[in-house]
């Protein structure tokens, strides 16, 4: 079996991060259960409270972090920074903003993509399908895409 076919196959867990239910659901619909035929489909895990997403990013329960930058009381933005400075092998980290002006703020949140609200389905899945294959390896040719920031060292 080829390593995409693999990679098709599975299924990632992607953690989404909002106090709101319906932020939530709108992030879990935006980007979709198949984001691309060559990553497999997704499972969600909702994460309410920062205590939740600490954990599932702790334990490596994870392949990836979908941080609403709105939430209450701490904005996917902080947790972001804290989970990169603190978690050895931190899963990539996406964060949504409100505007699409404080895409900027994602450089020093150090997450590894930033869209905006509403998520542009389209982008959104193209931009966890990209996340996803370079976690596990299988990243093509395709360029990184608008919503990727530069790597962080």
């Amino acid at each position: 079996m080829s390593t995409a076919q693999q990679s098709a196959d599975s299924t990632a867990i992607v953690a989404v991060y909002s106090h709101d239910p319906v932020v939530r659901e709108r992030i879990r619909v935006g980007v979709g259960r198949r984001p691309a035929a060559d990553v497999g489909r997704i499972r969600f895990v909702d994460a309410s409270t920062v205590r939740q997403i600490q954990e599932l990013a702790d334990n490596g329960d994870v392949d990836l972090l979908l941080l609403d930058a709105e939430a209450q009381p701490t904005g996917g933005m902080g947790i972001a920074r804290t989970l990169k400075n603190e978690i050895e092998d931190c899963p990539p980290a996406v964060v949504i903003v409100q505007r699409p002006q404080d895409r900027w703020l994602a450089t020093w949140s150090e997450a590894d993509a930033v869209l905006s609200h509403p998520l542009d389905p389209v982008q959104a899945a193209a931009t966890v399908a990209e996340i996803l294959r370079a976690r596990r390896g299988t990243a093509g040719t395709a360029g990184t895409q608008a919503g990727a920031l530069p790597a962080h060292s």
